[in-house]
């Protein structure tokens, strides 16, 4: 039995990840408290990896404000890099597969063509520099790893843009949603089955792969799509992005091409539209 271990349990994607975990009988996870779980606290982590000896190690961990990281370059480059430099150096004394969760943020986004892992990265916000940072620390340390950039992620929990919406258009009558930043939406359940499913597999397929939900879309016609499913008559008005400036460059257009991951893993992943009608009815009976 496979012993993993994921760090970054409280956040979104982690939360979704202890929500499958009690299906997973093939897997011993462990999930461990913020207090142990620091992946900064060198000596944290030896303890940690020493006690668990894991045979995978999920990252969940990151610096994910993507504004406020404009203004704290040091400390998103100590989380989204030389944290994941940590773990990639412990995995390697511990010789344990790191599973290390990326973003379509280090793509620069100014060509509406998918993207694929071998197209060049070239982030512009500090957020994605840091991430993109991330990667290349893991890469420089580890052969056997497992890199996986989603996008716009969202889930019943934690805060996103799909509880933002539900939560203003329960107030207002009208929103203003930008219209020309085309993208993806992840259901991080979706995301944190496909974790298990490659570990599960013990797979050897390593390297850097896309995962989002398929299916292309502008946040306007992801925040429609919420008000539709949910019932909800907010009226939603389609803005450029000009009109709401903020501090980070966010990318245009970041459609990933999943063709890699597809052909590697064949597994089959659902429309982005079917698993927010999922996400939603969740929400819907808690």
């Amino acid at each position: 039995m496979n012993k993993v271990l994921v760090f970054g349990g409280s956040g979104q994607l982690g939360t979704c990840l202890q929500a499958l975990a009690n299906h997973q009988s093939q897997l011993d996870i462990t999930f461990p408290p913020e207090g142990s779980a620091d992946i900064l606290d060198i000596k944290g982590l030896e303890y940690t990896f020493n006690a668990i000896r894991p045979d995978y190690v999920v990252n969940c961990a990151a610096y994910t404000a993507v504004d406020k990281a404009e203004d704290e370059l040091e400390l998103a480059r100590r989380v989204n890099r030389d944290g994941a430099a940590n773990l990639a150096r412990l995995c390697k004394t511990h010789a344990a597969t790191l599973i290390h969760i990326s973003t379509d943020f280090v793509f620069e986004g100014n060509i509406p063509k998918l993207l694929s892992e071998a197209d060049p990265a070239n982030p512009i916000s500090v957020y994605g520099l840091t991430k993109l940072e991330g990667e290349a620390a893991i890469a420089a340390e580890l052969q056997e790893f497992y890199i996986l950039r989603t996008s716009w992620l969202y889930s019943e929990h934690g805060n996103n843009f799909v509880k933002t919406m539900l939560n203003l258009g329960s107030t207002r009558d009208e929103l203003k949603v930008i219209a020309d930043q085309v993208g993806t939406p992840t259901y991080a359940i979706d995301l944190a089955q496909v974790i298990f499913s490659i570990i599960a597999a013990d797979s050897r397929a390593y390297g850097i792969y896309h995962f989002s939900n398929e299916g292309v879309t502008s946040w306007y016609d992801f925040a429609k799509a919420i008000f539709d499913i949910s019932g909800m008559t907010t009226r939603v008005l389609p803005i450029p992005g000009t009109s709401y400036p903020t501090k980070a460059a966010r990318p245009a257009f970041s459609v990933m091409d999943k063709a890699k991951f597809k052909n590697t893993f064949n597994l089959e992943i659902p429309y982005w539209r079917d698993s927010l009608e999922i996400c939603l009815k969740k929400i819907a009976s808690n």
